[in-house]
Parts: C-alpha cells; sequence; structure tokens
C-alpha cells in the first residue's frame, strides 16, 4: 500500500499548499481520499484525472470536497469522457460541490455510493471500514485493509474513544491535529490536537502517525513535540509529496 499526500492543510491552503488530499494506491488501484481545496493539480502531476479508480470523501467541508468538482470536470469536459467515477461519501455530503454546475452537468461523470456510518464495504482491493466521529458535521473515519496492512484516517473529529477503535493495531494512522496542544473553547467537541492524536496512536498501539489537517498558522515542529509527549512510535506531518510505503 502506497500513501502519497497531496495536500494536508486544515480549513483553508496556505500559500503553495492544499488542503485534505490523499491517494492511497494498491495492486494498480488508485483511491483519492478527501479531494479538499487545490489537491487536483498535484494529484494531475503524479496521474491523469482518469487514471483515479474511485474517491472517498469523509465530509462535506469544502477543505475535504471542493476539488471533487475540478477532478470531474477533467473526467467530463472532452472529446472522450473518462467512465462514470465511484464516489463514497455520507447521504447528502456531497450536495453543495456537486451543485456547483449546472444540473445534470456532471450527471454522467460519477457514481455515487452513499452509505451509513459504521457500514463495511469493498473498494478496489481495499477493504474500508467506516465509524461515525465526533465532528461540526457527520464524519466518518476509515479503515483501509489491503492484503496485511492497515492504514487508519479520522477525517475531522473531536476526541474519541472510537478513534482508538478504528485505528487498533493499524500500521498507519493518519490524524486530523488542527492545533499542536490547546483547542478553542468552541471548537474542543469536533477538533483534535496534536497531544490528542499521540495519545490515540498509543491507546491503539499503531505503528505510525502521521499528523494532518493543521491550520495554517500551527507550528508542525510544535505539533510533533506535542504529540510525542504521548507517544514514543514514529510522528510524521502530512506535507504535499511525502509519501508513505505500508510495505
Amino acid at each position: 500500500m502506497l500513501l502519497t499526500i497531496l495536500g494536508g492543510c486544515g480549513a483553508w491552503p496556505g500559500a503553495g499548499q492544499a488542503c485534505s488530499g490523499y491517494l492511497v494506491e494498491h495492486d494498480g488501484f488508485r483511491l483519492l481520499v478527501d479531494p479538499g481545496y487545490a489537491t487536483v493539480p498535484r494529484l494531475l502531476e503524479l496521474v491523469t484525472a482518469d487514471q483515479v479508480d474511485a474517491v472517498f470523501v469523509s465530509h462535506g467541508h469544502p477543505d475535504h470536497c471542493a476539488d471533487l468538482n475540478p477532478l470531474l470536470r477533467a473526467r467530463a469536459l472532452r472529446d472522450d469522457p473518462a467512465a462514470p467515477l465511484p464516489v463514497y461519501s455520507l447521504p447528502r455530503a456531497l450536495d453543495a460541490v456537486l451543485a456547483l454546475d449546472r444540473p445534470g452537468m456532471l450527471a454522467d461523470a460519477l457514481v455515487l455510493h452513499e452509505f451509513a456510518a459504521g457500514d463495511r464495504f469493498d473498494v478496489g482491493p481495499f477493504r474500508a471500514q467506516t465509524r461515525l466521529l465526533p465532528h461540526s458535521l457527520p464524519n466518518a473515519g476509515i479503515r483501509l485493509t489491503a492484503g496485511e496492512r492497515v492504514l487508519a484516517y479520522t477525517g475531522d473529529t473531536g476526541p474519541s474513544p472510537d478513534v482508538v477503535d478504528l485505528a487498533y493495531g493499524a500500521d498507519l494512522l493518519l490524524a486530523e491535529a488542527t492545533y499542536a496542544d490547546q483547542i478553542p473553547e468552541d471548537s474542543r467537541h469536533h477538533l483534535s490536537s496534536a497531544r490528542q492524536a499521540g495519545r490515540q496512536a498509543k491507546q491503539a498501539a499503531v505503528r505510525h502517525l502521521l499528523l494532518t489537517h493543521l491550520q495554517p498558522g500551527t507550528d508542525p515542529t510544535a505539533a510533533q513535540a506535542a504529540a510525542r509527549a504521548e507517544y514514543d512510535g514514529e510522528i510524521g506531518i502530512a506535507t504535499s509529496g511525502l509519501t508513505v510505503h505500508l510495505p
């Protein structure tokens, strides 16, 4: 399994960066997870639009799904349109982004598979297990298994024991860490810190922790230090272009 980070900014993309976007590959299958702001230009540096095999969206905030629109345009608005793209999301999570174009313009560009958080399903070679995690919108964390390798991704979430359950024993936990340590009072129930991510990584006995969704202005060094205070395994920051191979 190969993970490529397209972007890892939370809320909005910093200068020269992109929001949440992750390309997960196994046995030639390419799964795009969370096409947030500014991720498609980075994706198209690696593959063509029609080489994406499926998309998974954790929730409907635009920093996690806005670039689904240009991806679908790149597949549909050409002389030889690509086959409809399977897109997996929670019910109605993509209503806003799919309404950006005139009605019906991109209708043939995708096949929408809406699932309930907690569902399990196959996406190409991946076995997907989802879990509802606390956020200001319904958010589905996902556990992807291919062969003997496991990648868990939180989407955006407040602190929850369900994160530990979802990630238990994973080779890699890709965890939202908007803040390094202190979270503003009005966000404590639906966003996480790097310290909390480190604590949950330890409880879940994961092999590798990758912090993502750092809000512009959050110091990556401080985030790693906060996570390190709780977790003594390998810790990284999700930055554009980073690749992680799970052999």
